[in-house]
């Protein structure tokens, strides 16, 4: 077995991107809430079932 007394250097990310990540994150986490609060049960069913049929899944 070999052994290493080298250590690696931890990776870390600059705070610019940590925050950059947390807010785009948020943006999209409020969009999704946003989007899935405010629509009607039938426009999420109707977009589902396009999509569904666009990717070629048979759905009835």
């Amino acid at each position: 077995m070999i052994k290493s007394n080298t250590l690696a250097a931890p990776v870390t990310a600059s705070s610019k991107a940590g925050l950059a990540a947390l807010l785009l994150s948020a943006v999209f986490g409020f969009g999704v809430i946003f989007a899935v609060g405010l629509a009607q049960a039938d426009a999420l069913h109707d977009a589902a079932h396009d999509v569904r049929h666009a990717n070629g899944f048979p759905c009835h």
